[in-house]
């Protein structure tokens, strides 16, 4: 309700601003031009990734790692961190924010281990792992038309060796602060089966699960994947998914076809900061960026654009950062220096992105308390390293 009540404030006020002629009509149609394709694809895989969800997908892949962790938390870990990297790249950042953590919760209760290591992992990788695709992260998907609707073959080239470093940095870390947890093992019959047994009662989880669903979540997945890294434009797959599974549905289980599938909050909120944003455009916030970010392509003018991109999505928000700092690139090099920024760049406060957000009221729903101020001192840490880093191999991998 908070970020439709947001969106709905920047709406108006970028309506106020081409009322008063401050943004141009044609620049407004320049503007839906670009980014309502964006919006489209972010809605269907939503609805896409919820069905995927509701058909019971990503827990049969969560009840899978516990048996496939073989009772050692420090490899039911390393799976949760390939997951949450797998789903980031090919299904979002906010996908894994939503979806992934519960999961990854209820995977650590029922083998009665730690769950804070399994949420920062998911946390920091949702973000950091949104590097390498266009379909990762929204800033990506803005980017990758920045750049000439370049295939996301190229895309990955150019950002494979920051992405990689910005999934390992966080994943060092964990391991070294988390290192006796990690080192525990775990009994590979969930706890509340046990429980269940001991107290006469039939286990959780024993209803059946419509294997319908399931088999066609899994086909539709399987056919989607290729085709958002095809080159086609992304909306395309991504809505023909949102349709068969749709369809399904309306079959096999009609109740979950809800509006609430569609993330309108969401689709409120970025339609109104894309205004906003492009009025600041027309009002020289690039020229006061310029003098912040450098220009240049050597090794310190990389760090200072993506510093620049770290510091404003930790103080706004990662999608007005880019935004604001977008004019400002003017080379492929310089802009994966502004994503490494705005996408592995945002750990430190709550809102610095959405998909942050998310995972803490996932949490909260879950009775999981992770404090604000714990949360910012590790990222604290984490950000700046994991920038860094990842500039470094960009700057290696260009040069």
């Amino acid at each position: 309700m908070r970020l439709a009540i947001i969106g709905a404030a920047l709406l108006a006020a970028g309506i106020a601003a081409v009322l008063a002629g401050i943004l141009p009509v044609s620049d407004v149609a320049a503007l839906v031009a670009r980014v309502g394709p964006i919006l489209v694809f972010v809605a269907a895989m939503t609805v896409v990734t919820e069905l995927l969800s509701e058909a019971g997908l990503f827990l049969w892949f969560a009840r899978r790692f516990r048996r496939w962790g073989r009772g050692r938390m420090v490899v039911l870990w390393l799976l949760v961190a390939a997951f949450a990297v797998a789903t980031t790249v090919f299904l979002s950042l906010d996908t894994t924010a939503v979806l992934l953590t519960p999961i990854v919760v209820s995977v650590a209760r029922q083998a009665g281990l730690p769950v804070l290591p399994f949420a920062l992992t998911t946390v920091w990788l949702a973000n950091t792992g949104s590097l390498l695709l266009p379909i990762s992260n929204l800033t990506n998907l803005l980017a990758q038309h920045t750049l000439g609707g370049i295939a996301p073959v190229e895309f990955a080239a150019l950002m494979l060796a920051p992405a990689a470093a910005a999934v390992v940095v966080p994943l060092l870390f964990i391991g070294i602060v988390f290192r006796k947890d990690l080192a525990k093992r775990y009994s590979r019959v969930p706890v509340a089966r046990i429980r269940a047994v001991e107290a006469g009662e039939p286990p959780p989880g024993s209803r059946g699960v419509d294997r319908v669903l399931l088999a066609s979540g899994a086909v539709v997945l399987a056919v989607l994947l290729p085709l958002l890294v095809s080159g086609m434009p992304v909306w395309i797959p991504s809505s023909g998914a949102a349709v068969v599974l749709a369809g399904v549905f309306l079959v096999r289980r009609r109740q979950a076809l809800t509006p609430m599938l569609v993330p309108w909050s969401l689709l409120l909120f970025a339609a109104g900061l894309f205004l906003v944003m492009e009025t600041t455009r027309h009002l020289g916030a690039p020229a006061l960026l310029t003098a912040l970010a450098g220009q240049g392509e050597g090794m310190g003018d990389l760090l200072r654009l993506a510093a620049t991109g770290a510091v404003g999505s930790n103080l706004l928000n990662n999608l007005p950062a880019y935004l604001a700092a977008e004019p400002v690139t003017g080379s492929p090099t310089r802009m994966a220096a502004l994503l490494v920024g705005v996408n592995a760049g945002p750990l430190i406060t709550p809102w610095a992105s959405l998909a942050t957000l998310l995972w803490h009221d996932r949490l909260v729903k879950m009775n999981v308390l992770i404090t604000w101020r714990g949360f910012a001192i590790f990222g604290a840490i984490v950000a700046p390293v994991t920038v860094l880093a990842a500039v470094v191999a960009l700057a290696a991998s260009a040069g």
